[in-house]
């Protein structure tokens, strides 16, 4: 312990170390532009701050360059279609995500003059932002001296502190050492670089302690328990949830849909007329009346919060069926990838089991699944 105790941890390391090996990542302005004067857009921080929650910067990337190819500034996309937005989401997860995005940007147009405000409390008055987000936009986008504290600082504050104490009740204070830590000088470098330092060198399993700027600093490197922090709380286990899903395709090829309610699971996003999710098996609930026939297998997906398994149906419906509260999606305008992920893996199993439509092939896009 002797080592760590005699080299308290600086920041001015970490930026020497952020400056030579800092992250390329596509919504970041580096370290060497930032000395050439370049600034960070606070509307592309906000997006990507947005976009990684709860998924991985791999995951983000495709999403984040379409996003930025198709609405490039605040105001484009406060004027974008709702159902524009949540068919680009599509796949990422978390779908009050772009809910709260179209909501925010709508506030930051219309009571902002298109402009993020500059402070950590200005940013939590958003819709859809709150406390990390801000602190992370108002550090990054405005070198405001806010601690950012995501799932990689909470790791590198546990090992550099030796704090065994399991998460989540261990946010709080590793959340206060973090902040401890943070600079006024360069806050928003600091800030993605104690995150690059956890994404790359202190990683969950089998951390680089060799190469690390704090190595010497580091409490749980010189104690050996690096690898086993941060502790955290056994999680219980997810419940399982079942429910039917009906895949009815019309004799033109259009298939039947429904918008989900914008509310909940899903909410907004279109999908396949189903039942409700339970623990216990739920009634069939067919969406129109029609010779329904079971495929083989069950579509599985994994919530936040729960398994979900769902016995799928499939029909081929008359020309003149009545689709009720849904909507029938001609065949050039289907796009499977516009689907949240559990409604494709419906699909991937049902489209097999339909067979094409009998409709004349001059029509353009008949004959696309």
């Amino acid at each position: 312990m002797r080592d760590a105790a005699a080299h308290a941890p600086r920041a001015g390391d970490l930026l020497a170390w952020y400056d030579a090996h800092a992250r390329d990542l596509p919504w970041r302005v580096g370290p060497a532009a930032r000395t050439g004067g370049a600034r960070p857009d606070p509307y592309a921080v906000w997006l990507s701050e947005v976009m990684l929650q709860q998924t991985t910067v791999a995951a983000v990337a495709g999403y984040y360059h379409r996003f930025m190819a198709r609405w490039p500034d605040v105001t484009a996309l406060a004027a974008a279609k709702d159902a524009d937005v949540m068919a680009e989401w599509a796949g990422l997860g978390y779908y009050a995500r772009a809910r709260n995005l179209l909501k925010c940007a709508r506030a930051v147009v219309a009571d902002h003059g298109g402009r993020f405000p500059d402070t950590r409390a200005g940013l939590l008055a958003l819709p859809g932002i709150g406390p990390y987000t801000a602190a992370a936009i108002a550090a990054i986008a405005f070198d405001r001296p806010e601690a950012v504290v995501d799932g990689n600082v909470e790791r590198v504050m546990a090992r550099l502190h030796d704090h065994r104490a399991p998460l989540p009740g261990a946010k709080r204070a590793l959340g206060d050492m973090a902040a401890t830590l943070t600079p006024d000088d360069r806050p928003g470098d600091y800030a993605q670089a104690v995150m690059d330092l956890g994404a790359t060198v202190c990683t969950p399993r089998n951390p680089a302690c060799g190469i690390c700027p704090w190595r010497r600093a580091c409490a749980a490197r010189a104690a050996g328990t690096a690898a086993e922090l941060p502790r955290k709380t056994p999680k219980k286990p997810k419940p399982l949830r079942l429910g039917h899903a009906y895949v009815g395709r019309r004799r033109d090829g259009a298939w039947l849909l429904e918008r989900r309610p914008d509310h909940g699971l899903l909410g907004g996003m279109l999908g396949w007329p189903g039942s409700g999710w339970t623990e216990a098996p739920p009634p069939e609930a067919p969406p129109l009346a029609a010779e329904w026939q079971p495929v083989a297998g069950e579509a599985r997906h994994t919530f936040t919060h729960f398994h979900l398994r769902l016995r799928i149906y499939v029909a081929q419906l008359p020309l003149d069926a009545d689709p009720g509260a849904g909507v029938f999606i001609p065949p050039e305008a289907f796009r499977p990838a516009d689907l949240p992920t559990v409604m494709r893996k419906v699909f991937d199993l049902a489209r097999s089991s339909l067979a094409e439509p009998n409709a004349p092939p001059s029509r353009p896009g008949d004959n696309q699944p």
